[in-house]
């Protein structure tokens, strides 16, 4: 049987492109199961899974906790409020005690960039990254380029434009290396102030024009504006940004071809997205949502074959 080149998901750079192929066939098979009467395998019957999250998650934490009942681990949520967290504890206590209960798996979000490579290093658990920063979001980057491969037939050769707030996004950086993996071309758009200086030397095309980006891409991954990540003010205001960056139906109407919508969620809707634009056919966004736990039980199987390999309780080299 084929298997991960990784013993962590700490990133998409990690990752060969055969390596997202053997996701996706694996995904493909577990999101059979979503649509069985019972929608539960055994799987990971003898797996017990942390979901030890520092920053506040809705769809990543539960779409997890999903993948992972769905797989039948014993699960654990963590989350740093009300937690030994709030009386000093660091990381690397709260996760070294969490591993010294027996708890294979650890799904980590935090907000310190490298969080998820230093845990893999000093801990014997294997690391599922679930956002570090503003670094990378695999599982996040694995689910789109999934679903534009079941949306349009295949990713390769693809026109994928990222609109938004670029230099805040964790969901930008693993999706154009997973998008570049799989032989898509990308490009990215937005203020000026909301993009990476050296962006093109990932090999990515910079526009700052929705119009432009919209009129060239297939495929229309929009971000949010992450306020919560910024510590000066890039934009005039909300308003402005929407009347130059958002995408309503009357714009789309005018491009005049068809275009796959994409959001990761939150969306903010009349800000990057209308309603009548997120809630239309052109959109995949609860696609993603679905395609999120199939995955991400891909993920969390295949990952689970690597600890068996090497023995419970031993290091993951």
């Amino acid at each position: 049987m084929a298997s991960l080149s990784v013993n962590h998901l700490l990133g998409i750079k990690d990752l060969t492109r055969q390596d997202i192929e053997l996701i996706f066939d694996t995904a493909d098979k577990f999101k059979e199961v979503l649509y069985r009467p019972i929608r539960k395998v055994p799987s990971l019957r003898d797996m017990t899974i942390a979901n030890v999250f520092f920053e506040n998650s809705t769809r990543t934490r539960i779409s997890f906790e999903l993948a992972e009942k769905r797989l039948s681990a014993d699960v654990i949520n963590f989350t740093a409020s009300g937690s030994s967290v709030k009386k000093g504890e660091t990381l690397l206590d709260t996760v070294k005690n969490i591993v010294a209960m027996k708890v294979e798996m650890i799904v980590l979000r935090h907000s310190s960039p490298g969080a998820p490579h230093f845990l893999a290093r000093q801990t014997n658990a294997c690391i599922i990254n679930a956002g570090d920063g503003t670094h990378e979001h695999p599982t996040q980057a694995l689910l789109d380029a999934y679903s534009i491969k079941e949306k349009l037939g295949a990713v390769a050769g693809k026109k994928i434009a990222i609109i938004g707030d670029i230099s805040h996004s964790r969901v930008a950086l693993s999706n154009i290396f997973c998008l570049q993996k799989l032989g898509a071309e990308v490009m990215v758009c937005g203020p000026a102030t909301l993009i990476p200086k050296h962006i093109t030397s990932l090999g990515v095309k910079v526009v700052h024009n929705t119009r432009q980006a919209l009129l060239w891409c297939d495929v229309a991954n929009v971000l949010r504006i992450q306020l919560e990540r910024q510590q000066d003010k890039h934009l005039p205001s909300l308003r402005e940004y929407a009347r130059y960056f958002g995408i309503n139906a009357a714009l789309l109407k005018e491009i005049g071809k068809p275009i796959t919508i994409m959001h990761p969620g939150p969306i903010n809707r009349g800000i990057e997205l209308t309603s009548d634009v997120a809630d239309s056919a052109h959109s995949i966004i609860l696609d993603q949502v679905e395609n999120g736990v199939a995955i991400r039980m891909a993920v969390l199987y295949l990952l689970a074959e690597k600890i068996k390999v090497y023995g419970r309780g031993e290091k993951l080299s």
